[in-house]
């Protein structure tokens, strides 16, 4: 299946392109921005964020505006690591900076991820 273009995923895509070793692939039911091999960030066809982090900083970053606790199906968490963003906490380029900063952070410090 072959996600439909969102307004997200054209942000996202113009922010990461100067990134290098970035690629797209289709997963999560959306698209996925892979750095380095390993999901950086995905956009979800309602343009819901689902954000990579440190397990570390999960807490912290789930108290902010606009984050819930990602999920893969209703009541299914993906645990620690994984968050999702709404679009209302995305309507700025600075918003959108912001996470995707956090997802990069972590990038550096990533496993692959297998698939």
């Amino acid at each position: 299946m072959t996600s439909t273009p969102t307004a997200l995923t054209g942000r996202v895509r113009a922010a990461l392109s100067g990134e290098p070793s970035t690629r797209e692939v289709s997963m999560f039911g959306g698209l996925s921005f892979m750095v380095d091999e390993k999901i950086l960030v995905a956009v979800g066809r309602d343009d819901v964020l689902l954000v990579r982090i440190d397990p570390a900083r999960h807490d912290e970053l789930l108290a902010l505006a606009g984050a819930t606790q990602a999920e893969m199906g209703t009541g299914r968490s993906m645990g620690p690591g994984w968050i999702h963003v709404v679009p209302d906490a995305l309507a700025t380029d600075d918003d959108l900076s912001f996470w995707l900063d956090v997802a990069r952070e972590y990038n550096t410090r990533a496993r692959r991820t297998t698939r």
